[in-house]
């Protein structure tokens, strides 16, 4: 892991010149004009780790697709990003002057040693209000205009 970081922590490194190379390497063609220098040390980075940790999964590679088409039709769409919760992993939040902690379970929740099947179940706990729960622990941005 050491050595992926310090990989790409030398990108900045290069010159341009070197970083259209890698790029010529790895897509078989030269980057587009005007493309910025970020964006060439972007691409070789996550080069880097496509070599190490592997490429995306077909279903992520047709989920992007999708919603590159959907940008390109000029609609205007915000993606809402999917969140997956683990058993064991934890939701922290702050709520009252009290930092309240939820663990996640194979099926369902653990707050205060009680189980829920909802998160929303726990926020309304925690509040006194209805609240959507993944929204409560920021697992959700609010809606946008």
């Amino acid at each position: 892991m050491r050595n992926i970081r310090e990989e790409i922590a030398a990108l900045e490194e290069l010159k341009n010149s070197k970083l259209r190379a890698i790029w010529h390497d790895h897509y078989g063609t030269e980057p587009p004009l005007g493309i910025s220098r970020d964006f060439l040390i972007r691409a070789a980075a996550y080069q880097i780790q496509e070599k190490a940790y592997g490429a995306l999964n077909k279903r992520m590679k047709r989920k992007l697709r999708a919603l590159a088409q959907t940008f390109k039709a000029e609609i205007e769409v915000l993606p809402s990003p999917t969140i997956s919760l683990k058993p064991g992993a934890k939701l922290i939040r702050e709520w009252g002057g009290k930092t309240h902690c939820v663990i996640v379970l194979e099926n369902g929740f653990d707050f205060e040693g009680r189980r829920y099947s909802s998160l929303s179940r726990i926020a309304r706990e925690i509040t006194g209000a209805r609240w959507s729960g993944p929204r409560f622990f920021g697992l959700r941005q609010g809606a946008r205009p």
